[in-house]
């Protein structure tokens, strides 16, 4: 398995966020490393997402295992349908009930990077011996989860955001808020795969919960103390992405000229800094009224970076 000992998997850590509130943190949060979580009842435990291989979501689960002294894995929730979220579910329990938005379901089903990577990232990734498992239970806009004591609030925006099946885990009296990638703290969002709109939208909605604690789906662990900026930032890049867009489309350049035009400001020192060129992608073929293709825009990345999109998976 590729990487170092500070990005590795063996790098992660499991935090108590709250008490039986727990957040798996897996630096450096780059293409394929994720964070996920856990909330612990007494009757058992809920999963909140898994990761992209099976060495990384065998870590996580055994780390759980130990800080609860096995407590059975009763639940799990999938925030949304990309892979360093949900590969890792053919480790969950067979006896684990596995929740997820309806759109989330259908496009995991269909996800063709599962079975047929394209050679887009270095290293190249590799699951490992894990199996497609979809969700046995779906959700619309929300489902509540009671784990022994404990309130889970599971929702769905209401619209596309970062995918169009995104899912939030809120712990109302924990104060504790799962946001799957609506929130990409420290590093470039990715919306290529939902809107740009949608997710600018979705930061006024993940602000009106007012969370003591939130666990994004990429990046550091942080309080509310720090939300305000966080999201800020999160809302000038979006604007600054539907802005370059425009004015893209206006001269005629194609996504990729859109993107080699662009001055990323503060943004460049964001990791993974090449997803301009998706977001880009996305933003320009929703001003076109036309779907994106996945792959060009893939492919475009990898031009606009000099060559393969690089990971510490």
């Amino acid at each position: 398995m590729a990487g170092n000992t500070a990005t590795g998997p063996a790098a992660a850590a499991l935090t108590e966020v709250a008490e039986g509130v727990h957040a798996w943190v897996q630096p450096d949060g780059t293409w394929w490393v994720n964070n996920a979580g856990a909330v612990v009842g007494r009757d058992g435990v809920l999963v909140v997402d898994t990761c992209a291989t099976h060495e990384r979501t065998r870590r996580f689960l055994a780390a759980l295992d130990a800080a609860t002294g096995g407590a059975p894995v009763r639940w799990a929730v999938n925030t949304h349908q990309h892979g360093d979220h949900a590969y890792g579910n053919s480790l969950l329990p067979d006896t684990a009930a596995l929740i997820g938005q309806a759109a989330m379901r259908e496009a995991l089903l269909h996800d063709p990077i599962f079975e047929d990577c394209p050679p887009v990232w270095d290293p190249h990734p590799d699951w490992g011996p894990v199996a497609r498992r979809l969700p046995s239970i779906t959700l619309d806009r929300e489902l509540t989860v009671h784990v022994g004591g404990r309130r889970v609030e599971l929702r769905h925006p209401g619209y596309t955001a970062h995918t169009p099946g995104d899912v939030v885990a809120w712990l109302p009296e924990e104060e504790v808020l799962f946001t799957g990638d609506l929130i990409f703290h420290g590093l470039t969002p990715l919306v290529f795969m939902g809107s740009v709109q949608g997710a600018l939208r979705s930061l006024a909605w993940l602000r009106s919960f007012e969370p003591a604690h939130v666990v994004p789906g990429h990046g550091p662990v942080f309080g509310a103390a720090d939300l305000d900026a966080v999201l800020a930032a999160h809302e000038r890049y979006y604007r600054f992405v539907l802005a370059a867009a425009r004015e893209g489309a206006a001269a005629g350049l194609s996504p990729l000229e859109n993107a080699r035009a662009l001055d990323l400001g503060e943004f460049a020192g964001w990791g993974d800094a090449e997803r301009i060129v998706l977001n880009l992608h996305r933003a320009r073929a929703d001003l076109a009224g036309e779907p994106m293709d996945l792959r060009a825009a893939l492919d475009d990345a990898v031009a606009w970076n000099g060559g393969p999109l690089p990971t510490t998976l």
